[in-house]
């Protein structure tokens, strides 16, 4: 399906961190999906993520050095050099893998530069998103705008990016930052940026290291600001950036 569309290669990278019960179900959605290869990145699962990912299909990377994007990061690094597009989804199950051909497309056809899976434009069931990461992307948003002038009304580890551009962005945040760094970077070097409509599913297993508790949430939140306030200080629109909305 994605090789119809006109895409050469699709690598699918999903940091995890002990999500053996849904992996290999995730996994086995994303080959369906036409992906032409998944990196699953074991964050120090204690159980058997690994196995289960590798038994699903996945080629696994182990990185034992704690975070969000030092998984993200490990994971890119992972990546053959013939690759064209990388697209990241987590682990859980939340993520709906048929809307891969979405995501990627509007790079394959050289409409946009960095894709955005919008679960807030996509159909949501019911307590698969919380109040605190729906207000997150609202303050993500309200921040963006101001700064840039581009608006993403989401947050979503649901996206993709050619693997050139990828590389060119100078990522460094290796916590839960990363989503947001990578959207910072995007917009002040004014990328074309596109957002589609993605569903969302409540997870499927593993326990969420950003929403689970008041606390998780709380560093989450913390972390997300100190992210913004560390780049906004660097970062400078190079052209106006601005987000198409793309089709279903």
């Amino acid at each position: 399906m994605l090789l119809a569309a006109g895409i050469r290669r699709v690598v699918v990278v999903i940091p995890c961190l002990n999500e053996g019960k849904p992996i290999a179900a995730v996994v086995r959605e994303i080959v369906a999906a036409g992906a032409d290869e998944i990196i699953v990145v074991d964050n120090g699962s204690t159980d058997d993520t690994a196995a289960q990912a590798i038994a699903a299909g996945a080629r696994v990377v182990s990185e034992s050095r704690r975070g969000y994007g030092q998984a993200c990061a490990a994971g890119v690094a992972a990546v053959s050099p013939d690759t064209d597009i990388v697209c990241f989804m987590d682990g859980d199950g939340s993520d709906v893998p048929s809307y891969l051909s979405s995501v990627v497309t509007p790079l394959a056809s050289g409409e946009a530069d960095f894709v955005m899976g919008s679960r807030l434009r996509g159909v949501r069931e019911s307590g698969s998103m919380t109040p605190q990461q729906i207000v997150a992307g609202k303050v993500a948003e309200l921040l963006l705008r101001l700064t840039y002038g581009v608006r993403f009304t989401d947050m979503s580890p649901f996206r993709a990016m050619r693997l050139d551009d990828l590389r060119t962005l100078g990522m460094s945040e290796r916590t839960f930052g990363w989503n947001l760094e990578m959207q910072m970077r995007v917009a002040a070097s004014g990328m074309r940026i596109v957002e589609v409509p993605v569903d969302h599913r409540c997870r499927r297993g593993g326990v969420s290291k950003v929403s689970g508790d008041l606390v998780a949430g709380l560093k989450a939140a913390w972390v997300i600001a100190r992210t913004f306030l560390r780049l906004a200080a660097t970062l400078r629109a190079q052209r106006p950036a601005e987000v198409e909305e793309g089709a279903r």
